[in-house]
């Protein structure tokens, strides 16, 4: 993974950055997927995907609720207080009220290696949940090296429930935890040290947007990754990261479409560096999901981005809770 960072880097006229191992990582590791990674929410009673693979938070299981006892004498029945309200809302002809969402998905691919990611949902109104999200990136060249320092994203935002749960439209923002976009910690020159990480390193505002339905199934994500501090040093690095997929369902168990797929180093402030695209990703994707929560979604294809080297491929399995 460092060689082929350090080959990405190369592309972006980086030579100079590489040469500081606070760096290793480069421009072109920044690649969230996301971005987006970002964990991607879906309609309610129905698996997708999430990119960085999108997924159905809404199917999560709903947590046990305490069963209680209601009758009379020896024949008392045990209910569940989600049942008494189901049936409560069931008979004012209104939607059952959603619980609470948790999912985590195990993602890998070709350029950003390993990286689990999570996103969790508390409704706050009929039609409004609050989303909290992280990536937790595991590539050594993403850090300060041999593990430390390693890439960290966290962030919050809202999911908008439209259109009878078919749309999800989700605005969020991030904090990234590292060197990678601000160079770490940069001497009085503003050159990096190659040792140590900052806090909100850089920022990410992002969108997220979902379709399902019985047949068909579409996500957008868009990210840009913005330098926080040491900006104006000579180690600040900025990147757009988006994607688009579409597919259709064969079965409630099988979907499959296409997939695109963009990085661009937007912003580079190293002596002699340049901004360039890194990649641009194009290819089919196959899914399978399971109705207690549980997907696989796998994606293949070529980088069709002018002197891109070799195809891309990537993992994703989900969970929900």
């Amino acid at each position: 993974m460092t060689v082929r960072f350090a080959c990405a880097v190369s592309a972006l006229t980086l030579a100079s950055a590489l040469s500081a191992p606070a760096f290793a990582q480069g421009p072109d590791s920044v690649a969230v997927d996301a971005a987006a990674a970002t964990v991607v929410v879906t309609t309610a009673g129905k698996s997708t995907e999430d990119e960085i693979a999108s997924f159905d938070l809404a199917a999560a299981a709903a947590p046990a609720t305490p069963a209680i006892p209601v009758g009379t004498g020896n024949g008392d029945i045990a209910v569940s207080s989600a049942a008494i309200a189901a049936a409560a809302a069931a008979a004012q002809g209104t939607p059952a009220p959603r619980s609470e969402r948790f999912s985590v998905v195990l993602n890998q691919d070709a350029f950003f290696g390993f990286y689990p990611t999570f996103n969790g949902l508390i409704p706050v109104g009929e039609n409004v949940d609050l989303s909290f999200y992280g990536i937790m990136w595991t590539t050594d060249a993403f850090g300060t090296g041999l593990g430390s320092d390693l890439w960290t994203e966290f962030g919050i935002g809202a999911n908008f429930i439209l259109a009878d749960g078919k749309l999800q439209i989700k605005p969020q923002v991030g904090l990234t935890n590292g060197a990678l976009l601000s160079g770490g910690v940069v001497d009085e020159d503003g050159d990096p040290t190659g040792t140590g990480g900052n806090f909100a390193d850089g920022i990410v505002p992002s969108l997220t947007i979902n379709y399902s339905d019985d047949t068909f199934e579409a996500e957008y994500y868009g990210g840009y990754y913005a330098a926080l501090r040491n900006r104006n040093e000579n180690a600040a690095l900025d990147f757009l990261h988006t994607w688009v997929n579409a597919g259709y369902k064969f079965t409630s168990n099988v979907s499959a479409g296409a997939h695109y797929e963009l990085l661009s180093n937007t912003r580079n402030t190293f002596p002699g560096g340049s901004t360039a695209v890194v990649y641009q990703w194009l290819g089919p994707y196959v899914q399978f999901s399971l109705s207690k929560g549980f997907f696989a979604r796998f994606t293949a294809g070529a980088d069709i981005e002018e002197g891109g080297d070799g195809d891309f491929y990537k993992l994703a399995v989900g969970m929900s809770f």
